[in-house]
């Protein structure tokens, strides 16, 4: 500590520039201090610093011999505590974590103790340092930040214990979810509606959720034991009501539980299959080399649709493309909702054929496809579908939300479809195949890094800067933190240090994101682990990514 205030003595009244002397380590009492990377000037971004105290001074040794699961809630339990506790000092603030309970850097397990990754903003007077305001920063209002934080008899264990405990129980629902055939699991007296669509913390007073009785399930939680709920049967799942009832409320929790969700958040015991990706209709989108064959085809002027490009796609034609891009990203459930979808993409009815001929018409809709996905593909569909009645006919399971509650409504689905059977012509091939793989050009990634300007920059989850490129990224739904776009930007970074074409994009992903995926990245603290789902949507839409 002494070598931190006689640096700061030295660059007193100095230019803000002279911060950067400060970097390297320096011993504190009871840590140790790493200044890595200090601002430019007082409007850059803050400072990255880091804390490392030995286990020894924290009595939360015992953390070390827990789970992986139970390791990672802690961490982002000690990271609330530290935010909380930083709140009132605008000049120190960690990566805070929102209503999902991440593999996150902000926290960081070793053997030999805890280390804080955390961002400080350097004061200054204008354009000048004023050493004493951060000698009081550094010296006093930080250190206490980091002791009470790490240290057990400041920490509310008991709390402390529910938030990994209720971790562990939704990894250990989730992992059942397969043996019983189910694509989620929505436990009863859940709450579904979300304060805001700006907040995502749970409404006061909402409807607790309560299964209908022949679709209820219990299922073993380490800890909580037996927890009923519904169970979302794989296959083809219609949710169906009537306006404001609900059914978008239920897919938007069912699709939110692919992470896990802190105690008192409503959805801490919801799971879904964590491979599940929402597809919708995003107008205007890049394509790379998809093929779109099994949906679009016959387009004019001979455009192929097994290898289409585009730099600005159309509703249906993205939402198609998404598709095709999820299975090939890994997943094995899709889950859509009506309001967000191309209506041409997802129907084509009877009056519609009747007008406009098979020939002349190059989309296949979805409803002549959702069949072969689950049949031969092995893929679940869950769809939030109000306004046609022709799906009626291949789903496995219907539910109708009425008040937010859910009732099966699957037999009565099956006499509407005997008593008013369909007109409609059935459209499309009798097979379907997989989405080839297509490999990725690592060197269009590097060419994105030339001339020292490499730069993965997000400021919230609505786009991500690679390089020189931005990344519109507002429809990508599932993606629960900005810190997993990050975390993205780096996985490309490593990506394109390889040469040539990397043959299978999401399994090299999937290898980078093991139980020490942290170790390639920067010593940064707004990283979080995001599903490999996430990291090829992000790609796919980067508008020079290579595709073969």
């Amino acid at each position: 500590m002494q070598l931190l205030e006689a640096k700061l003595q030295k660059i007193d009244r100095h230019n803000y520039r002279s911060y950067s002397s400060l970097r390297g380590e320096y011993k504190f009492v009871d840590f140790d201090f790493y200044i890595d990377i200090t601002q430019a000037d007082p409007y850059a971004p803050a400072s990255r610093v880091r804390a490392h105290r030995a286990w020894s001074l924290t009595d939360l040794a015992w953390l070390k011999d827990q789970s992986a699961d139970y390791q990672r809630a802690a961490r982002d339990f000690i990271a609330r505590a530290f935010a909380d506790l930083a709140q009132q000092e605008n000049g120190i603030r960690i990566d805070r974590p929102g209503q999902t309970v991440l593999d996150r850097t902000a926290v960081v397990f070793d053997d030999e103790g805890i280390e804080l990754r955390f961002r400080v903003n350097l004061p200054s007077d204008g354009r000048t340092i004023i050493a004493k305001k951060t000698l009081n920063l550094l010296t006093f209002t930080m250190p206490k930040i980091i002791r009470r934080a790490t240290i057990a008899r400041e920490l509310d264990i008991e709390a402390m214990k529910r938030h990994c405990e209720a971790v562990e129980d939704q990894v250990a629902l989730r992992a059942q979810l397969k043996e019983h055939n189910l694509l989620a699991f929505v436990a009863d007296n859940s709450i579904l509606p979300r304060l805001a669509g700006n907040n995502d913390s749970p409404l006061a007073d909402a409807v607790p959720f309560i299964a209908p009785e022949s679709l209820a399930i219990e299922l073993d939680a380490p800890h909580r034991g037996k927890i009923r709920g519904m169970g979302v049967p794989t296959g083809i799942t219609m949710i169906v009501g009537g306006g404001f009832h609900g059914k978008s409320t239920l897919l938007n929790a069912i699709e939110s539980s692919v992470f896990d969700h802190l105690p008192g958040d409503g959805r801490e015991y919801i799971v879904s299959d964590e491979t599940a990706a929402k597809i919708r209709a995003e107008d205007g989108r890049c394509v790379h080399n998809v093929d779109l064959s099994p949906y679009i085809s016959n387009l004019p002027m001979g455009k192929d649709t097994a290898s289409f490009s585009s730099q600005n796609a159309s509703g249906s034609t993205s939402q198609a493309a998404w598709l095709q891009e999820s299975i090939e990203a890994g997943a094995r459930a899709l889950l859509i909702d009506e309001d967000t979808s191309a209506s041409n993409f997802m129907i084509r009815d009877e009056r519609m054929q009747a007008l406009i001929a098979k020939d002349d018409e190059p989309i296949t809709p979805l409803v002549d496809r959702v069949s072969l996905l689950r049949d031969q593909l092995n893929i679940s569909v869950l769809l939030v579908m109000g306004g046609s009645g022709d799906y009626l006919d291949v789903a496995d399971t219907v539910i109708q939300m009425h008040n937010y509650q859910a009732i099966d409504v699957t037999a009565k689905a099956k006499e509407v479809v005997a008593s008013h059977p369909t007109r409609r012509a059935l459209e499309g091939s009798e097979s379907l195949q997989r989405p080839r793989t297509r490999p990725i050009n690592r060197a269009a990634l590097k060419a994105l890094l030339e001339d020292g300007k490499f730069r993965v920059q997000v400021k919230d989850k609505t786009a991500m800067r690679f390089g020189r490129e931005l990344v519109d990224l507002k429809a990508l739904e599932q993606v629960a933190d900005s810190s997993q776009l990050h975390t993205i930007g780096w996985l490309w970074f490593q990506l394109a240090q390889g040469k040539g074409w990397e043959k299978v994009p999401s399994k090299a992903f999937a290898n980078m994101l093991n139980d020490d995926w942290f170790s390639m990245m920067p010593n940064y603290g707004d990283l979080a682990k995001p599903r490999v789902i996430e990291v090829m949507a992000v790609l796919n839409r980067m508008r020079k990514s290579e595709f073969k």
